[in-house]
């Protein structure tokens, strides 16, 4: 065999070689390479509907938020009984030589005479006996203020025939007829709540007994806008519905306001 021959088999042999190779590495190329139409499947672009969607979700979820927020505020705000604690005012405690009942008598002009309380018939579901009831036992203090000035409440309110009794620490009011269930018994803003059972009575109830008006712009003869603190919080609604309870400070202040709310050291006292 001639040597030329010899290299045409040669290359023959290489080329088919080559050939082979070529193709097992387009085999390899093809199990290798990603599938990119695999990764579109996958995580495809999302619709302008869907992002409106969510934005919608969003939005009422806030605004769900906010409706409760308001909620919460509105019923902070109407809570405690009328009250307003972002109006309070300092208080001061009462002082002054003690009464009969330890409690510092008031000094002033009275604010209306006991002579027009009611003589003896129910007045607000509020009988008149001729004994006290202690049942319910409990005291309130009224302090009532008209341009700054102190307007004391006399003693008798509430006391049919009242018979006045001299003491070291002043006039002591008792009954010669019958006692109703809220009544005073001497000069210091003291109202006793004096009843056969438990109930709720009101700063209404006792003017309705002493037969004198009040309202939020009157209390007894006085006119003007009153002002009225529950234990040196601001109330904000009617004078009348004020609950008298034990050791309940009330202060009422017509047409100008005092710097401070007095309140009574009920541990100093008997009551």
């Amino acid at each position: 065999m001639t040597s030329r021959k010899k290299n045409n088999r040669r290359t023959k042999r290489t080329n088919v070689v080559t050939t082979k190779n070529a193709a097992t590495h387009r085999a390899a190329d093809r199990v290798l390479a990603p599938d990119v139409s695999a990764h579109k499947r996958i995580a495809p672009r999302e619709s302008p509907r869907s992002r409106r969607s969510k934005r919608y979700v969003v939005s009422t979820a806030a605004a769900a938020v906010l409706v409760l927020l308001g909620l919460f505020i509105f019923m902070r705000s109407n809570s405690g009984g009328g009250q307003q604690p972002s109006t309070d005012i300092a208080a001061t405690t009462i002082s002054g030589p003690p009464g009969a009942e330890e409690v510092p008598l008031e000094e002033g002009p009275l604010l209306a005479t006991a002579s027009s309380s009611s003589t003896g018939d129910t007045v607000d579901g509020i009988a008149c006996n001729s004994s006290e009831q202690v049942v319910y036992h409990v005291h309130t203090h009224l302090s009532v203020y008209v341009d700054g000035r102190l307007r004391p409440l006399p003693g008798g309110i509430g006391i049919v025939s009242p018979v006045s009794q001299e003491t070291t620490d002043g006039l002591f009011y008792s009954a010669s007829r019958c006692y109703y269930w809220l009544h005073v018994h001497t000069q210091d803003g003291v109202i006793h709540i004096e009843s056969p059972t438990q109930r709720t009575y009101t700063l209404g109830d006792f003017f309705d007994i002493w037969r004198q008006p009040l309202n939020s712009v009157q209390i007894a003869s006085v006119t003007g806008k009153l002002k009225v603190f529950v234990n040196g919080h601001r109330y904000s609604g009617s004078p009348r519905d004020v609950k008298l309870g034990p050791h309940v400070d009330i202060q009422v202040d017509v047409r100008s306001q005092r710097i401070s709310t007095m309140r009574v050291d009920w541990a100093k006292t008997q009551l």
